[in-house]
């Protein structure tokens, strides 16, 4: 080798070593000053709540605090175009809700990128969703459902707590691929809602397990089925929609945590497994199921698989059902 081209290689070599070295020098001093949390919607929520619990916790392990900035607004886009242009330093994190994967196909343009503005953390928990009715009207499980509302064309409606929700869209999914005449009624949050089924006015509701948990307590709604893989740990009775006969009806809500794309991997490998240990806590395990979650703790590709495949989905029902964000 001649000496120029071996000078010439010694000086790339010592520039991508200088390159490399910062990256892991500084994720290991990493954090060194407080990091901000920004939950896209309003403070009081359940993702508010676990934001909020995740925050101590982290703050408590790494020695430097973690803090919750509420930035509301568009269903989340408002906070989420906010991180999508913060520094991809470690030192701003967003939690995600399954709105995430919904926005981009239910709104005609996003203020962010979802492909390339965010490197997926974890999904640290999920909310199961089920459909349930007025305990007045005669179906006893999703079978009896489905042929009422077919022998009584254009009678019944359902509700959800608002457009593109995770129950709009599962209650458009059951429409469409049964071929259901049946009206949409959303409301604004999912207590109105679950509140207009109680009083029969819309009898069926689609919804979170938290949202209905009051209702179900009193034996004001009757649960028909959970639209989840497995059966929940917090309605372990209740048959899921693929035992109820319909295998296609399925969707969790959850509460993930995303990072500005092109944050080190080794900060993105600390918060993922640190999330891992704490919804493992045994406070934490005890506290998940009253706000109405379940412990996931995927890995970053496990995350990232998921959002790409729920995108497709929702997409697909949205586009089917012709729903458009108002």
């Amino acid at each position: 080798m001649n000496p120029s081209r071996r000078r010439c290689l010694r000086l790339l070599a010592g520039a991508a070593a200088l390159a490399a070295r910062p990256s892991g020098a500084w994720a290991q001093a990493w954090p060194s000053r407080p990091v901000r949390i920004i939950v896209p919607f309003q403070p009081g929520g359940s993702t508010d709540i676990f934001a909020r619990l995740a925050a101590q916790k982290l703050t408590e392990h790494f020695g430097k605090q973690f803090y919750i900035e509420n930035v509301a607004g568009a269903t989340g886009n408002v906070g989420t175009a906010q991180a999508a242009r913060s520094a991809p330093d470690g030192y701003t994190l967003l939690i995600a809700f399954s709105s995430y994967v919904v926005n981009p196909t239910l709104f005609a343009k996003l203020p962010f990128d979802p492909d390339k503005d965010f490197a997926p953390v974890t999904l640290a928990v999920s909310a199961p969703n089920l459909v349930s009715v007025n305990p007045t009207l005669p179906a006893r499980n999703l079978q009896e459902l489905v042929a009422l509302i077919k022998s009584n064309p254009g009678k019944y409606s359902y509700t959800s707590g608002g457009l593109g929700t995770q129950g709009h869209l599962l209650g458009e999914m059951l429409r469409l691929s049964q071929g259901l005449d049946i009206v949409h009624v959303p409301f604004n949050g999912a207590a109105p809602a679950i509140a207009s089924t109680v009083a029969g006015h819309t009898p069926i509701t689609w919804g979170t397990i938290a949202s209905a948990a009051q209702a179900l307590e009193a034996g004001q709604l009757r649960p028909l089925a959970v639209a989840s893989k497995t059966r929940s740990q917090l309605l372990a009775d209740v048959p899921t929609t693929a035992e109820a006969g319909y295998p296609q009806i399925e969707g969790d809500s959850w509460i993930g945590l995303l990072a500005p794309a092109g944050t080190p991997n080794e900060i993105i490998a600390a918060v993922q497994g640190e999330i891992a240990r704490i919804v493992a806590m045994p406070d934490v395990k005890q506290r998940l199921p009253v706000l109405g979650l379940e412990a996931v703790a995927s890995t970053p590709e496990e995350f990232a698989t998921r959002i790409k495949l729920e995108t497709q989905t929702w997409g697909k029902v949205i586009r089917a059902a012709h729903i458009k964000a108002e």
